[in-house]
């Protein structure tokens, strides 16, 4: 999971509001359950000690239509003074919840989050393509047209002389011409835009020219949907869940890779460590490439939640005692506790790390969490996979 939109909120003091809110709006009587669930929240805020100015804001945003149909969440954070993380969500929570804290409640953030794939949908004819860009959100996507290049729309039946040859090759041409611009528009923006899928779908021809003509590194994102079409006559409830199928199984391979590349690090003893004390060593510095935290420990209460890191003022200031911080610059009484889900993903987030959040039992991770490295040297903490299958357990097990 890409943790960017996350961002925005390092380097701002506390407290925070966190607000995981349902904003499914069933029916015309929608506006009126969104806002009870809000009111509710808004009591609980308010009883913590929640600013009465920042739920004023909150209040008049998360009541304001999302534009989205069908079941769906939304997660704000504010600090003291706005909203700083607006995000509207797949799947809303199974119940709506909010925390006054000196910290953002990260952890059930990501969680909540955690459907989202940025992708683009390509919907492509003779004639040109729709794209179709989305964040992963089920915000509302934005639309754009690619006109292609074409004078010739139609072949012409077998027979008829030199002349209806020269127009079938015509025809050809100006299938491959349009095919070419198309792709040069989606190597340019994918380039710019990073989606981790490219969905194509539309007429078959102009689908296989298509992938022809792409750059290597399209090809490689590139997921056929069938059934879609720019004409009208599609089956969209029929099409939009098999995009939706796409989507799912694209996440489970790229968890699923994740997987891979933590057991084949962990079984060689290199680039790969678990446990709390191992992972706050690497991201101290700087070598996570992907944290991985068991998907049971972002809930609220869970054993992860309840421990304690410290941290100083920057992301990779982090550390199990305060007394670490100091020889990671942090200034002597900067150290402050912080739970340490919290803490890790605020480091995480620092150097640009992503996150899986793993199914139990999926790997083995001491104390639920692990991470990817970027580089090793000499004083990494070295991992080695326990031959036991009763040890194996075991370390599942530690929280």
């Amino acid at each position: 999971m890409d943790l960017h939109w996350l961002k925005p909120l390092l380097g701002r003091p506390g407290p925070f509001i966190t607000v995981l809110l349902d904003a499914t709006r069933a029916d015309a009587s929608g506006d009126e359950e969104v806002a009870g669930r809000w009111k509710s929240l808004r009591r609980e805020l308010h009883a913590a000690g929640a600013p009465d100015g920042v739920l004023d804001v909150i209040e008049e945003r998360v009541t304001r239509p999302t534009g989205v149909g069908g079941p769906h969440g939304r997660v704000v954070i504010a600090d003291a003074a706005e909203i700083v993380v607006d995000r509207v969500v797949k799947e809303p929570p199974a119940q709506s919840s909010a925390v006054y804290d000196a910290v953002p409640a990260l952890a059930p953030a990501v969680r909540a989050a955690d459907q989202a794939t940025r992708f683009v949908l390509v919907e492509i004819d003779r004639q040109g393509a729709d794209l179709t860009w989305s964040d992963g959100t089920t915000a509302r996507p934005e639309r754009e047209v690619v006109d292609g290049d074409h004078d010739v729309l139609h072949k012409i039946r077998e027979g008829g002389g030199w002349s209806h040859r020269r127009m079938q090759t015509r025809a050809e041409d100006s299938w491959e011409r349009n095919a070419e611009t198309v792709a040069a528009d989606l190597d340019r923006q994918v380039a710019e835009r990073q989606p981790e899928l490219v969905l194509v779908t539309g007429d078959v021809r102009a689908v296989a020219l298509l992938k022809d003509a792409v750059g290597q590194h399209v090809r490689e994102l590139i997921a056929e949907v069938p059934g879609g079409s720019r004409a009208d006559g599609v089956n969209q409830q029929a099409f939009e869940e098999k995009v939706g199928a796409a989507l799912f199984e694209h996440r489970a391979r790229r968890r699923e890779k994740v997987l891979d590349r933590f057991r084949t690090a962990q079984g060689r003893g290199e680039a790969a460590v678990t446990s709390v004390p191992d992972v706050v060593t690497v991201l101290q510095r700087g070598q996570v490439a992907e944290l991985l935290v068991r998907d049971d420990l972002t809930l609220p209460g869970s054993a992860l939640t309840e421990r304690r890191l410290q941290v100083g003022p920057e992301p990779l200031q982090i550390a199990v005692d305060a007394d670490d911080l100091i020889a990671l610059g942090a200034p002597e009484g900067s150290a402050r506790s912080m739970p340490a889900d919290a803490a890790l993903l605020r480091a995480a987030l620092g150097q640009d790390a992503g996150l899986t959040l793993v199914p139990d039992g999926a790997a083995d991770l001491v104390d639920g969490v692990g991470a990817i490295l970027r580089w090793v040297d000499e004083s990494t903490p070295s991992e080695a996979v326990p031959s036991q299958s009763a040890d194996q357990a075991r370390l599942r097990d530690v929280v």
